[in-house]
């Protein structure tokens, strides 16, 4: 048994260098066009194509679910370290994937470097800023739709240079990343729940490295600030552990899916206060600094709401019954289904189920019912998952995970010519 393990280790391993190191050495699909930031690896790897980096997903992906079974037989120095390898493989490299860092960065150079609102206007407005060219072109005439709170952390890394402010993200997923990892580790532990098993759970997990930490997304900023607030609530401290809420909603607005069942749970006029407070002064930050734009959190999400992608589950089952797409009766229809389940879920958390779970369950739909699903959206309920009392929930996200990992994988059912 500790051979599987060790072997499974070292595919884990093996695939993220093979994506890194073949990543570094650009003019890769999978790498978006960026500033050279890791040229002491180009020249080791070959040109990252799809079929190469589906195969090593694919590798990735069975190594997880083997070491998860195994989780209790890995003593927890190990998974430690396997985890803390992951990240750091992953953070030498270049940006994986996504684009969406320098939308970040482009926001942030608008407000510092430009004297421009982020929140009225979208990159277009700096097209001869440096940063332009790698912006997403989905995203050029877009405003962002991030928390002014991700707006001012974001800003200090503006005036870093282009260069600079990557690592500049890529340092704060990294940091954000891991004390997710290690407030999830002391969350499993005040539920005895094993730590190191929901360790690897989130820490191994290919979406999360691969894809959230790989592309420095914000999101792992806003699960530092979930995770913090469900320590906080198991230490008894309604109304810091709701403020906590509030911030990550100031940063990614899907925070704020805790917030009901935190205080449904507590039931403590603490709790409420804490959020009011949070609330209150969030909006004044917000509004001194963007206007009124800058707090306008409803607009961004109408905005996104309409945003169509093709790996959206929505979208799937729209084709598996012969839909050529989602229509927008369907974006009704999706959001009358997420209310039921809300409303269910909040239900079941006044008659005492575990508020921490029923959060992870909207989490979960939330990313689900979006026709806009990106893979490290089924991210922001895995921590919850692994230390939520009802285990189904863990089944669940992990499930929604894999057959996210299996769609991306059909490319390789087809014959190389």
């Amino acid at each position: 048994m500790r051979g599987l393990i060790v072997l499974c280790a070292l595919v884990l391993v093996a695939a993220t260098a093979e994506i890194v190191l073949d990543g570094a050495g650009g003019h890769s699909p999978l790498i978006p066009k960026s500033p050279q930031i890791a040229g002491w690896l180009s020249g080791i790897g070959e040109r990252l194509g799809y079929r190469v980096f589906l195969i090593a997903l694919l590798a990735f992906t069975g190594a997880y679910v083997v070491m998860l079974g195994l989780a209790r037989r890995i003593s927890k120095r190990w998974a430690i370290v396997l985890v803390g390898a992951l990240q750091l493989i992953v953070f030498a490299g270049p940006i994986l994937i996504s684009t969406d860092v320098f939308s970040y960065i482009a926001y942030a150079r608008m407000g510092v470097e430009h004297a421009l609102n982020p929140y009225t206007h979208g990159p277009i407005a700096i097209v001869h800023d440096p940063v332009y060219p790698y912006v997403g072109k989905d995203w050029k005439h877009v405003a962002t739709a991030y928390g002014p709170l991700y707006s001012l952390l974001s800003y200090p890394l503006a005036p870093l240079g282009l260069k600079g402010a990557i690592w500049g993200m890529k340092l704060e997923a990294l940091l954000a990343g891991c004390g997710t990892l290690a407030l999830t580790w002391r969350c499993a532990r005040a539920r005895d729940i094993n730590p190191g098993g929901a360790l690897l759970a989130v820490g191994a997990n290919p979406l999360w490295v691969i894809y959230g930490l790989g592309g420095a997304h914000n999101d792992l900023i806003m699960t530092l600030f979930m995770m913090v607030a469900v320590t906080l609530s198991f230490a008894g401290r309604d109304a810091p552990a709701t403020a906590s809420v509030l911030a990550g909603a100031l940063v990614k607005a899907t925070a704020a899916a805790l917030l009901p069942f935190m205080i449904l749970s507590s039931r403590k006029l603490a709790s409420v206060l804490g959020a009011l407070g949070a609330l209150v002064l969030g909006a004044l930050i917000g509004y001194a600094v963007f206007g009124v734009h800058g707090i306008d959190v409803v607009a961004a999400l109408n905005r996104d709401a309409a945003f169509v992608s093709t790996d959206s589950f929505p979208t799937e089952i729209a084709h598996l019954v012969g839909k050529p797409g989602v229509f927008p009766i369907d974006h009704d229809l999706l959001k009358g289904a997420l209310v039921l389940i809300v409303a269910y879920l909040l239900w079941r958390t006044w008659r005492g189920y575990d508020w921490i779970a029923a959060s992870g369950w909207t989490l979960l739909a939330i990313s689900v019912t979006s026709t806009w699903l990106l893979p490290w959206y089924t991210l922001w309920s895995l921590p919850l998952a692994v230390i939520a009392r009802d285990r189904r929930l863990l089944v669940a996200t992990l499930a929604v995970q894999v057959l996210f990992i299996v769609h991306q994988l059909a490319p390789l059912l087809v014959p190389v010519s």
